[in-house]
């Protein structure tokens, strides 16, 4: 049985509820209300005048089990929408497979932000500038979502079609995101790294995110390499991928997956950066990225987040 509390401020002709479920949530949207849970987006940009609150909100912060991180039958893992910034660079599954999800959760706002901002309003604001999106499709990311018609599942590719634009219907609710487990043959390890002028409250001006498997010999066996900030929206580079399958990974490999990356860019020019300068930095930082993941599967020991410690590579 869904249930939900409810409390209309007259002032402002709002409407607020508190669903306790799935299913009061799904009803409320249905209805018009947008979900919040952290609200670290959704307030701070009204308070900024970027976009009026909406006229009826569903809190969906004590839905039972959108918190939870778990492993999935296949040996991947499931992070509900409702996981904290904060809960996943702590989380000791997370920091054994997915180190680059770490890294990029690691750098996402202040203190306070990882710690009140969830996975799912990151994933479901559509931002090409989005920390943890490049990891994420590094990952296999696939969204679960849950409407009046039931639950679908969408890869995150798919999901995203533009800044602030998705394919889940307004009565849509993420419940997790899923993610492929490390290859049962070979050493996996990744990382996310970005170029940021600050440690604090930064935006992404250049990032990329990479997987990197290695075979007994040492050699690349398989590569995901996605890029953030770059284009409308975040998206893996087949040309930066197949310039690592079959090589040491070493830097000549990365250096060539980082040009492949540059040449996939289609960045803007902003008060951050320039496209040019964007650009270049799109090789530079895909290096690093390539490199951090590549150690990591080499059983070496890179301190999360990687952001603040390949500078050099």
């Amino acid at each position: 049985m869904s249930t939900a509390t409810s409390m209309t401020t007259s002032a402002s002709s709002r409407t607020y509820v508190e669903a306790r479920d799935v299913a009061s949530a799904v009803a409320a949207m249905s209805a018009g209300a947008r979900p919040i849970a952290g609200g670290t987006d959704l307030v701070v940009g009204a308070r900024h005048g970027k976009a009026p609150l909406p006229a009826a909100l569903v809190g969906i912060h004590r839905i039972p089990g959108l918190s939870d991180v778990a492993a999935t039958d296949g040996g991947g893992l499931r992070i509900g929408a409702l996981v904290t910034h904060a809960t996943l660079v702590a989380d000791p599954a997370v920091l054994a497979a997915y180190p680059g999800l770490a890294d990029a959760s690691a750098i996402v706002g202040s203190h306070a932000t990882r710690a009140n901002g969830t996975l799912g309003g990151n994933v479901m604001n559509s931002s090409p500038a989005m920390d943890t999106g490049a990891p994420l499709l590094c990952h296999g990311g696939v969204a679960v979502l849950v409407g009046p018609a039931g639950e679908r599942r969408v890869a995150l590719a798919d999901l995203w079609t533009g800044p602030g634009r998705s394919t889940a219907a307004p009565d849509e609710l993420l419940v997790a995101v899923e993610l492929d487990g490390p290859p049962a043959d070979g050493a996996s390890g990744s990382s996310y790294v970005r170029l940021q002028y600050r440690r604090q409250m930064e935006i992404a001006i250049v990032g990329a995110g990479a997987v990197v498997t290695l075979g007994a010999d040492g050699t690349v066996t398989d590569a995901k390499v996605a890029i953030t900030a770059l284009a409308p929206v975040i998206h893996r580079v087949a040309e930066a991928e197949a310039a690592l399958v079959g090589t040491d990974g070493g830097f000549e490999a990365a250096r060539a997956a980082g040009a492949a990356a540059a040449a996939a860019a289609r960045p803007i020019s902003d008060v951050r950066g320039s496209a040019d300068y964007r650009r270049a930095m799109a090789a530079v930082i895909t290096r690093r990225a390539v490199l951090t993941a590549v150690r990591r599967a080499r059983g070496e020991s890179v301190p999360v987040p990687a952001s603040d410690t390949t500078f050099g590579s």
